[in-house]
């Protein structure tokens, strides 16, 4: 039984060695200024696992090939990860900046600005570990409230407490909408030179706009195979095929 867990032991660290090698050659691909290579290696380490690092190094790839398309795609999926890194929220706006469609996007309230703007400061995960945080040190105030006897000291306990579990629930909120984001996500990128946009999901419909390659849209209906409706961030919406798109 020993020396079957052993093997596998070493298979297991065979195995991530391996990766991790695969990571160098990448890395150090991108670096030589080989970047086909590097894409090439970031692509076969994203089929083992996907990660915002592997999507934002992979976009950079891209931007050094002047494949903007590209690169708004795998930025996309880095940002979907990781939403409060400005590294990528950087490199996606210059790789916009470099597509054709200029998009004003909709005016909205204020409010909603920012509270969008606060769900994305983190990941999931960094808000449910921001509520973990909380939560223990309302416990730990807690206990100060109970056994500490100097007057001030339970008050910081008792008023603390509160406040810590307040933000305990704040935090477990913005990880469900962080959550609720990335599930129900329908944003898919343009990926032709140009593309027609129609009134109807079909080929001899009105043409009602066009856009172009590296620009972002959300799908509003995935109901037919071939066709999807879309909305553009100004507000626009028709039908274009699904060949011509890919979902981030």
């Amino acid at each position: 039984m020993k020396k079957w867990f052993f093997i596998i032991l070493s298979f297991l660290g065979i195995s991530t060695m391996a990766q991790a090698v695969t990571k160098e050659e990448a890395d150090s691909a991108y670096v030589e200024g080989n970047y086909k290579k590097a894409i090439s290696l970031y692509n076969s380490l994203l089929s083992e696992g996907i990660s915002y690092e592997l999507y934002y190094n992979l976009g950079n790839a891209y931007y050094r090939l002047d494949d903007m398309t590209h690169a708004v795609l795998n930025y996309e999926r880095a940002l979907q990860l990781a939403p409060g890194d400005s590294d990528v929220r950087f490199n996606l706006q210059m790789a916009r900046s470099k597509t054709i469609d200029k998009i004003v996007p909709e005016s909205e309230m204020f409010f909603v600005t920012w509270y969008r703007s606060l769900v994305n400061m983190e990941s999931v995960d960094g808000w449910g570990v921001m509520a973990l945080i909380m939560l223990g040190l309302a416990v730990v105030l807690a206990l100060l409230y109970l056994f500490a006897n100097a007057l001030w000291l339970r008050k910081i306990g008792f008023f603390g407490a509160v406040f810590a579990i307040f933000l305990f629930f704040v935090g477990n909120l913005l990880a469900w909408q962080q959550k609720h984001n990335l599930a129900s996500q329908k944003g898919a990128i343009i990926m032709e030179s140009a593309v027609n946009v129609k009134s109807t999901p079909a080929n001899n419909g009105t043409d009602l706009f066009i856009l172009h390659e590296g620009t972002k849209v959300t799908i509003i209906d995935d109901t037919m195979r071939d066709w999807k409706e879309v909305r553009v961030a100004d507000g626009k919406q028709g039908w274009i095929e699904v060949k011509q798109i890919e979902i981030i």
